[in-house]
């Protein structure tokens, strides 16, 4: 199987988009005065995509679990195998860094007062429904990739 059929390089380009896409929000954030609605919005932003990106870096890793179950079966080798666990360590360690200066710099204030945690980021109940509107998303595409 080539690469450009291989859905495992569909779904790391697609990760790698969002990565760099992240990265792009990181930087707008970096440079954003901490007193504005601008950075409380990246903040927010950043959170949520990190987040997804971790979940979506997560599904990755499990396939790659089943491909090494037998890998022969995918016309993989060992070699492949480490080279993928290899992409996704990296895209984790991305994201994790990321989230964790985003993490750490939105326990400063905005608009001049301490902002609670909790008021940057969504409820633990809209992240889940995003992630679930996205996870089904993904699996008709993926259906759809395999008809």
């Amino acid at each position: 199987m080539t690469p450009a059929q291989d859905p495992f390089y569909i779904v790391k380009d697609e990760i790698q988009d969002s990565i760099d896409k992240v990265q792009d929000t990181f930087n707008q954030w970096k440079q954003a005065p901490e007193n504005t609605g601008e950075y409380v919005h990246l903040t927010r932003e950043l959170l949520t995509t990190c987040e997804s990106v971790q979940w979506q870096v997560d599904e990755l890793e499990k396939a790659i679990s089943v491909a090494e179950r037998d890998p022969a079966y995918y016309g993989l080798n060992e070699v492949e195998i480490g080279k993928r666990r290899n992409w996704t360590s990296t895209a984790r360690n991305q994201v994790v860094a990321i989230r964790r200066n985003v993490e750490a710099g939105k326990h400063k204030t905005a608009f001049g007062r301490s902002v609670n945690p909790s008021e940057l980021g969504r409820s633990k109940q809209h992240i889940a429904q995003d992630n679930d509107d996205f996870i089904a998303s993904e699996s008709d595409q993926q259906m759809l990739l395999m008809k």
